[in-house]
């Protein structure tokens, strides 16, 4: 087992001691990036280039030679999982993911093939293994799946959407065929998940892209409930040591009272809701991960900084010194200067010396 050089990620999300602010960025391998675009262009599509076991331990490690990121996380999509059901997974330039098959009834539901993570996703954990050995304990690696309900969103959908009308109409309509179908996607995204662990993730984020779209009560219900159940399953401990799980919901910061009751170690928050209130809520019961705004990073140099500083202020405005990784409140977008990262990670690491010191 080689050993981590830099664990400061691991350790504050376990809400231990830390020598300076851990950071990472949502998004970090991407179009942003010139070298990714021409990976991508080598492997021909998206889809291409996630499968190939080679092009993805690549663009997963291009950013960490640019920054002094504090982690890696695996380059894949959310949408594996739906796709290994057979669903038919395919991006329409300018319009992002769409399937071939939809989940709308209670007979499409009964239709989804058993899953087996390891050797229907083989590819993911050949990427896992792959990339946690060519990183050679430099930083941890975030091994990721979407959640439940936002993976039902386009799978119900048939792809993006803006008002999940289909998913919604289930919802209140049909409500006991979403429950079968988010319990099926449950079960699949805890065998995803501990197979990427036991290929060499060493912590994981469940993506709740879209748990901000749902009404309070449905949030609970629809999103949370499921996100609770794939805590409960998880291996949270491989290679002698814990295994941090994060839950991340854009626009959910307003339910971090009831996610506490998941057992995840660590929430992420998006930039609507204030770092400092966050922390007087979470109140030491778990760590938190955020939250800067992605277009804050089209600013000028002092603008990038001046903001990074302020959400560090506000991360240690409890006195904590730990149990807060930074990072953005979503990802980062292809139209960013590639330069302008590395003053949010700089002042990151230089600035939060001040409170950790």
């Amino acid at each position: 087992m080689t050993t981590l050089k830099n664990d400061r990620f691991l350790r504050a999300l376990l809400r231990e001691p830390v020598d300076t602010t851990p950071v990472w960025m949502m998004r970090q391998a991407g179009r942003y990036l010139p070298e990714y675009r021409e990976t991508r262009a080598q492997a021909g599509d998206f889809l291409s280039l996630c499968k190939n076991t080679e092009f993805a331990c690549e663009v997963t490690l291009q950013p960490l030679r640019r920054y002094a990121l504090d982690a890696a996380i695996l380059f894949s999509d959310i949408l594996t999982v739906p796709d290994a059901l057979g669903l038919g997974l395919y991006f329409e330039t300018g319009e992002g993911p769409k399937f071939h098959k939809t989940v709308r009834t209670a007979q499409d539901v009964a239709n989804l093939p058993k899953f087996n993570a390891k050797s229907d996703l083989a590819y993911v954990m050949n990427a896992v293994s792959t990339i946690r050995s060519a990183l050679a304990g430099q930083v941890p690696l975030i091994g990721f799946s979407g959640s439940p309900w936002t993976l039902a969103t386009y799978m119900v959908e048939g792809g993006s959407s803006k008002d999940f009308r289909f998913t919604k109409q289930m919802m209140y309509a049909q409500p006991e065929v979403l429950h079968a179908l988010l319990d099926r996607l449950a079960d699949a995204v805890i065998d995803y998940l501990n197979a990427q662990i036991e290929a060499g993730a060493q912590a994981v984020q469940i993506f709740d892209s879209w748990g901000g779209a749902l009404a309070h009560r449905e949030y609970l219900e629809f999103s949370l409930k499921y996100m609770q159940k794939i805590v409960a399953g998880l291996k949270r401990e491989n290679e002698g040591r814990k295994v941090p799980v994060i839950l991340f919901t854009k626009g959910g910061g307003q339910w971090l009272e009831p996610m506490i009751a998941t057992g995840a170690d660590a929430f992420g928050l998006d930039w609507t809701t204030p770092l400092n209130v966050a922390r007087q809520t979470v109140n030491g019961r778990a760590a938190l991960q955020g939250n800067l705004d992605p277009a804050t990073l089209y600013g000028s140099a002092a603008t990038i900084a001046k903001a990074t500083q302020a959400m560090l202020d506000d991360a240690y405005a409890n006195g904590e010194k730990t149990g807060y990784v930074a990072n953005l409140g979503h990802g980062i977008t292809q139209w960013v200067d590639p330069d302008h990262p590395k003053i949010f990670i700089d002042t990151v690491h230089d600035y939060s010396a001040k409170y950790l010191g």
